[in-house]
């Protein structure tokens, strides 16, 4: 579990730097694709998402 922090920890490092680097080039896919890494490093391993299903009833 501590090797899943820190492999999460690394890629939203990753991510900002990345995302710091399409700032200063003025790169907005370069921006964009930081920002996602971030969000894909804080958010859970549960695989892919999947749509939410209408309640029944």
């Amino acid at each position: 579990m501590a090797e899943d922090r820190n492999s999460s920890s690394a890629e939203h490092r990753k991510g900002s730097v990345k995302e710091a680097l399409g700032k200063l080039t003025g790169d907005a896919r370069v921006e964009a694709e930081g920002r996602r890494q971030k969000r894909d490093a804080k958010a859970p391993n549960l695989g892919p998402s999947q749509p939410a299903r209408p309640k029944r009833g």
